[in-house]
Order: C-alpha cells, then sequence, then structure tokens
C-alpha cells in the first residue's frame, strides 16, 4: 500500500470518528478546515512551490 493510499484510508478513518462524536457540520469544518489553514500557514514561496509539483502531476 503506497504513502498516499494509507493517508486516505487513515484520512476516510478520522472523517468516520468525527461524524460519529461530532454533529455533521462540525466534522466538516474540521475535515476542510485543516487543509485549508495548512496551505495558509505555507510561505507565499512554498505555495507556488506545491502549486507547480502539482500541476506536474496532473499533466503525467
Amino acid at each position: 500500500m503506497s504513502n498516499n493510499a494509507k493517508v486516505a484510508a487513515g484520512g476516510v478513518a478520522a472523517g468516520l470518528i468525527l461524524l460519529i462524536w461530532l454533529p455533521w457540520w462540525a466534522a466538516l469544518l474540521i475535515v476542510l478546515g485543516v487543509p485549508a489553514a495548512t496551505y495558509l500557514a505555507l510561505d507565499p514561496s512554498q505555495r507556488r512551490r506545491l502549486r507547480r509539483v502539482s500541476r506536474k502531476e496532473i499533466g503525467r
């Protein structure tokens, strides 16, 4: 199993656990808010690098 698959499986498991313990809107805020906050915490040069790498992988 690749690292990306492990991360995806862990994210799904965490999302299901959050849905059980929290209302659906709170779980949605956490699932969407954490990646957004992480992206906004990057320096502008790191954001450019991340976008460049993502575009290269899409264009394979």
